[in-house]
Parts: C-alpha cells; structure tokens; sequence
C-alpha cells in the first residue's frame, strides 16, 4: 500500500521554530488579527470540542488552556502537523488531545461525542462537503455547535462558484516538489443549502471583510449552525 504524500510537510515550521507559546487569542479571520473571537463556539467550560484539520493545533491550545473545556480534540491527518503539534502542546494534555486522523473516519467513528465542532480554514476547506458536513452532523449531540471560517472569495480574487466544485490550488510535497490539492471555495448560500441538506438548523453565514490589503488578501466567511435531530 502506497502512503499517501503529506502536503502539508511546510506548514508553520517556520513558524514552529521560534513561536512555541499558547497564543493569547483565537481569531477566525484569514488575517488573524481581528473579527470576532471564541465567543461564535458558545459555552466552552466543561464542553468536549473537535478541531477539524487542527494543523499545529494553536487554535485547540488557546482553547485548552484559557477556557476549562472538559476536551478539545485536535485532529489531523498530517504526520508532520501533527509531529509539530505534539512537540508544542502535548503538555497541554488531557485538556488537549492531538490525534493524527482522517477526520472523516474519525467523526464517522465517533457519533454524538461532541458539543463544539470547528475549522479555521481548516478540514472544511479541503475536504468535500458532501462527506463531511454529514458526518460532523453525526458526531455531533443533537443541538451541538458546527463554526467554521473558510474563504469568502479566492485569493485570486475570483468568485466562489455557485456549486460544490473544487479548486486545483498549488503545494508541495516533502521534497519540495510543485502540485496540487483541492480546495472547496464555495457561495455563502451554497454553504446554507449543503448544511440544510446534511442535517443542519439555525444556519448563519456573514463575511468579514480582511482588514489588509495586499496579493492574498480575503475576505472571511464565517458560518455557524446547529445539529438537528438525526
């Protein structure tokens, strides 16, 4: 069996290599410097959390640390975010738990285990909509929170098309050869009738305008629903 190539093998290691502090904020913008913060989750203390496509898990660490949650769950399938992640935080443990997985097996495997289900332009940007909305609807309680921010526009500035189609964006592999990845960009409405369609209520999409301006500047569209009844 053929391991698949992990493209996220760059990453933040730069990053990594010199900020190893549990950030002080949570932001959902694609800037990361304004917007509103972890109040979209609602009430944290004592809640079990997933993280979905956690990277090197920052965002699962402030949580962790500054808001009593009973769990949060960082989940990756990368080896190399989830090597990154364990070297930052694994002394967060058992607030945090870092767990290298597909996230969609993992949410299939775990049904109604979470209160708090959220991306920062995470598995939700790169993974299909059709096999993970219902499946993050499965893992989570009935009532249960899905946030997530994603882009509201390409970077290009190209608008998101109006079906679930996914773009051929540019990576790397380990070696630092050139290709690609998918990567869904959808319409704000687009994202409301996929989540209807997966079993979701009380859905809101708004978008947040980037606060610079520059070649990948974007804008953030936030969108937050509950789980119905299965």
């Amino acid at each position: 069996m053929t391991a698949t190539t992990d493209l996220w093998y760059h990453y933040g290691r730069t990053r990594a290599a010199h900020d190893r502090d549990v950030p002080a904020t949570f932001r959902w913008t694609w800037s990361q410097d304004h917007g509103p913060g972890p109040e979209l989750l609602g009430p944290i203390t004592g809640r079990v959390l997933g993280d979905l496509g956690s990277g090197a898990a920052r965002h699962a660490a402030h949580l962790a640390a500054r808001h009593a949650p009973a769990c949060v769950d960082a989940i990756d399938a990368s080896p190399a975010q989830h090597e990154l992640a364990t070297g930052l935080y694994a002394h967060l443990a058992p607030h945090l738990r870092l767990l290298q997985a597909d996230v969609i097996k993992h949410l299939r495997a775990n049904p109604g285990t979470y209160d708090v289900l959220y991306s920062v332009f995470g598995a939700v940007c790169f993974t299909d909509p059709h096999e993970l909305l219902p499946a993050a609807r499965h893992a989570l309680r009935p009532g249960g929170r899905l946030v997530f921010s994603t882009l509201a526009h390409y970077l290009t500035g190209a608008p998101a098309p109006a079906d679930i189609t996914p773009a051929d964006i540019g990576a790397r592999t380990p070696d630092g050869e050139k290709t690609t990845m998918r990567r869904w960009v959808l319409q704000e409405h687009t994202w409301v009738k996929a989540l209807d369609q997966a079993g979701f209520t009380a859905i809101e999409a708004d978008v947040v305008p980037d606060s610079t301006e520059g070649p990948r500047s974007a804008d953030t569209l936030l969108v937050h629903a509950r789980a119905g009844a299965e």
